[in-house]
């Protein structure tokens, strides 16, 4: 949004310069979102009935919960939530289990503006994150910074968020972990700003890069909170070439 004397232009696209520095301007993203149940004695029937719905999604086993599960969905079109997404919901065998409203997270693809290639930064690559059957282990989170850090200068922000950026780069290349980040301001019950998932072929170092981000800066000044964690593994995860709606 600019401001020029009293007229405000609003532009909601999504904008990336890209490696050449060619601007790239989108105004699709993906929508990504978890529900959590719990009294699940089977977890058959919600494999089954995500099979035959042929959404893009994840079902995951609650590490903390033993009868827990978690479903993850996704889509570019908000619509499809409550339509598609809500009548696999409120069917068996979901509508026989104890939704955990607490645990729901929902979010958005957003650009920083480097991305090389806007259209897959927003739409696949974190659909291959999610879906990925070497990557089973997933813990997601949301998060809210303080308003001091909407303050400071955006070169100050930048260097803060550099630093958590060279550690997920970091730890992805080592295929560790890897991040889908999204942006829920707006959309979250309890007025959180992004939403983090974390997956990875297994669990320790998903745990290892949470606790190595508590020493950065952002994270040590400027988070007013994080959680509460869903740490699931994947059962069942739709194919990668699944295309996003």
């Amino acid at each position: 949004m600019s401001m020029q004397g009293e007229k405000i232009t609003i532009d909601v696209a999504e904008r990336s310069g890209g490696r050449d520095g060619k601007p790239q301007i989108l105004n699709d993203r993906l929508f990504m979102q978890l529900q959590v149940y719990t009294r699940c004695s089977d977890s058959r029937g919600a494999v089954d009935a995500a099979r035959k719905s042929r959404l893009a999604c994840v079902i995951y086993q609650d590490l903390n919960d033993p009868a827990g599960i978690g479903v993850l969905t996704m889509s570019s079109s908000p619509d499809w939530f409550v339509t598609r997404v809500r009548g696999l919901l409120t069917a068996p065998p979901f509508c026989d289990l104890t939704h955990r409203p607490d645990l729901t997270m929902v979010g958005r693809t957003y650009a920083i503006g480097y991305e090389p290639n806007l259209i897959d930064w927003l739409l696949e690559k974190p659909r291959r994150t999610a879906l990925n059957p070497e990557w089973p282990w997933a813990v997601w989170y949301p998060l809210r910074r303080t308003g001091m850090f909407a303050a400071l200068p955006e070169k100050e922000q930048k260097t803060i968020l550099s630093e958590h950026a060279r550690i997920g780069f970091a730890y992805g290349q080592a295929d560790l972990a890897h991040d889908i980040r999204l942006a829920c301001h707006g959309l979250d019950a309890k007025d959180n700003e992004f939403v983090i998932g974390l997956v990875g072929k297994e669990l320790h170092p998903l745990s290892h890069v949470v606790q190595t981000m508590r020493a950065t800066k952002q994270t040590s000044a400027y988070i007013q909170s994080m959680g509460p964690f869903f740490v699931g593994r994947a059962i069942w995860q739709s194919p990668i070439t699944t295309a996003a709606q």
